[in-house]
């Protein structure tokens, strides 16, 4: 699967901060985000440090992957490697107001159920900012990083926050693995797995 000639790598340390505004820039419309974070105030002071706490074990393991302008990034966890599960519970609680916190743990609960109970390459993240959206960019990570998987013989999981991705990763190869609904009506989240090749 050709994709544009994008010279991708794996973010320094001190560059984790820029990887993780592109993912805030390219989830401020997404419609799990924004339910868990309706306010654009609480989004902008509280999702930095969701992704920083759900993805920073992707630098150590080399594979928070970026274009060179960060105006792309995913940000891969390896098998094995989780998200500071203590750090995560104390932010929501100070984020979230209590009369939500039943429907956004229950999500996080739903989607902790499923995840595959076998060794995988997990991708909590993947985003490009707005102003570069259509040139090929998410594709191109995609396809970078599904290469790694493949050579380790691993399967790869992810959940689509916005049904428009969908299309996308499943040309890459991710299949629906069910469906999760933040609260009594608000959007899906699509588990998705992906098989070696």
């Amino acid at each position: 699967m050709a994709g544009p000639s994008i010279a991708l790598r794996s973010a320094e340390a001190s560059e984790f901060d820029a990887a993780v505004s592109c993912v805030v820039a390219a989830f401020l419309t997404d419609p799990i985000a924004r339910f868990v974070f309706p306010s654009p105030h609480d989004f902008l002071r509280y999702f930095p440090a969701v992704v920083r706490g759900v993805a920073g074990a992707s630098v150590a393991s080399g594979s928070a992957y970026v274009s060179p302008d960060f105006c792309a990034a995913a940000l891969w966890l390896p098998p094995g490697a989780g998200s500071d599960g203590d750090g995560l519970g104390r932010l929501m609680r100070e984020a979230i107001a209590p009369e939500r916190r039943a429907e956004v743990f229950g999500l996080m609960e739903e989607m902790e159920k499923h995840h595959p109970h076998e060794p995988h390459w997990y991708l909590p993240f993947i985003g490009v900012e707005p102003n570069a959206q259509g040139r090929g960019l998410g594709g191109a990570l995609l396809q970078h990083s599904l290469a790694r998987c493949d050579r380790e013989g691993a399967i790869a999981y992810l959940e689509s926050s916005n049904p428009r991705n969908i299309p996308l990763y499943e040309r890459h190869g991710f299949v629906r693995a069910g469906e999760i609904c933040a609260g009594k009506e608000g959007p899906i989240l699509t588990p998705m797995l992906r098989q070696p090749r």
